[in-house]
């Protein structure tokens, strides 16, 4: 079975196919530039050479045209056939509380994306847009929706709602929604299968680090508190947005420098965060290796974001009153030890305690690492995340009509003896440069996890 996913951004296609019965990507690319001019899709099919192909797309329907035109081209296709396509979904950043599961694309379900669409301004219209034109492209083929927000909505009222007028919420539905949830439910899932838990005893604090970050809280299996909130911008620092700060300076800067308020929206979402206090950097690594050539405004940066995602875990600590793991995941999660190292820094005080050693070898992005230190009462695991899987799994349950909510749905990387093939082949050639990187890797039949 061959799933194609679509990611519709403002000005940008990305996609992926998947075949299903080999759990593999045989295809994916992006189209950039689409609606600007100058534009092009940059195509890879099975890990072989990338092609940048060069063709003008001024609107979305032209984007995903080209999009299946590469997929079974003559040359550099990866497959005979758009009919061999058994169902595309599509990513839905904001599903309101409308939406607490994926769902089949109708006219009813595309009619209240549109009403939504006031709740993410950024990233709902060109959802719908790619919707669109992709149902219009390829009528016969079963669309469906997948929303970041769904993870989200076992958040109970006292913490979903913001103290402003409570008007706001039922006109407006102005609340915390929660994003990054394909995400955060992958890795939940998985650290329940690495505690030998059951999903729903555990309780976790997952930290998704990557240019957008989200810290979240889960109580039971269940999703009870998040960082992001009514839109990306709140929470945590991240790569260009500001994360929590005083809505107060917004309107002292704006009366200052004369912004409007489309501009402030821009200045807090792309040129704050990392970007805003070093003025030059949105790649950790970029500022971690300014910050040891002495660049002073990088440290600082490496110093708020680990602080603020160092309280955030007190926080939720606080707030579950037991943990079982914290989780890191995404890129920085996966991938940087000196901010992981920051953060956990001092937090023995809570029970978790990380061994230094484990978390310098730990930086792999193809399995599952247990950085704990040997009397930590609470494990820290690093889970590479996966959306894609959850995304093409809802896809295909929705298609044979046995997807449900995940407290009634188990997924395929829920059972113990799931692989990832493909991540445990190039997790093999790493071992061989870093042997002692396998001595970390996560089981659930290691002995300290059966303690």
């Amino acid at each position: 079975m061959i799933i194609l996913s679509f990611n519709c951004g403002s000005s940008s296609v990305k996609y992926k196919l998947y075949n299903w019965e080999n759990q593999e990507i045989i295809a994916k690319g992006i189209v950039e530039r689409v609606t600007i001019g100058d534009s092009f899709c940059v195509h890879e099919v099975n890990l072989k050479e990338k092609l940048t192909i060069e063709h003008d797309c001024p609107t979305h329907k032209e984007a995903i045209k080209l999009i299946t035109d590469c997929l079974v081209h003559s040359e550099y296709g990866a497959i005979k056939d758009l009919s061999n396509i058994a169902a595309i979904g599509h990513r839905v950043v904001h599903g309101g509380e409308k939406f607490s599961k994926s769902v089949i694309i109708n006219r009813e379900v595309l009619k209240t994306f549109k009403e939504l669409a006031g709740l993410a301004p950024l990233h709902n219209p060109p959802n719908i847009m790619g919707i669109e034109a992709a149902m219009e492209l390829l009528p016969d083929i079963p669309h469906m929706a997948i929303m970041d927000t769904a993870w989200h909505q076992t958040m109970p009222d006292y913490v979903y709602n913001y103290a402003v007028p409570y008007q706001w919420y039922e006109k407006y539905g102005i609340r915390r929604y929660g994003f990054h949830g394909t995400s955060l439910l992958y890795v939940a899932k998985r650290a329940a299968v690495l505690l030998n838990k059951d999903p729903f005893e555990c309780n976790l604090i997952s930290c998704h680090i990557g240019n957008g970050v989200s810290v979240n809280a889960v109580k039971n299996g269940l999703s009870y508190d998040t960082s992001m909130g009514f839109t990306p911008l709140e929470g945590a620092i991240m790569g260009t947005r500001a994360g929590d700060h005083d809505a107060a300076l917004d309107f002292y800067v704006m009366q200052k420098e004369g912004y409007s308020p489309q501009e402030m929206d821009t200045i807090l979402n792309k040129k704050s965060g990392i970007l805003g206090i070093t003025g030059k950097y949105v790649d950790r690594r970029d500022v971690i290796e300014a910050a040891s050539k002495g660049d002073e405004r990088a440290k600082l940066a490496i110093e708020m974001e680990s602080y603020r995602l160092k309280k955030y875990i007190g926080a939720y600590t606080a707030a579950l009153g037991r943990v079982d793991a914290l989780v890191f995941t995404a890129g920085v999660g996966e991938m940087s030890d000196i901010i992981r190292g920051k953060v956990l820094k001092g937090l023995d005080i809570l029970g978790i305690k990380y061994n230094p050693e484990k978390n310098r070898l730990a930086r792999t992005r193809n399995a599952e690492l247990d950085i704990s230190a040997n009397d930590s009462p609470i494990k820290i695991f690093i889970i590479p995340t996966d959306e894609e899987l959850v995304f093409v799994e809802d896809v295909v349950a929705l298609l044979e009509g046995t997807y449900d909510i995940h407290t009634n749905f188990k997924y395929t990387f829920q059972k113990e003896d799931y692989k990832n093939l493909m991540r445990e082949k190039s997790f093999e050639k790493e071992c061989k440069k870093k042997p002692d990187l396998s001595k970390i890797k996560a089981n659930r039949n290691n002995k300290e996890n059966q303690k």
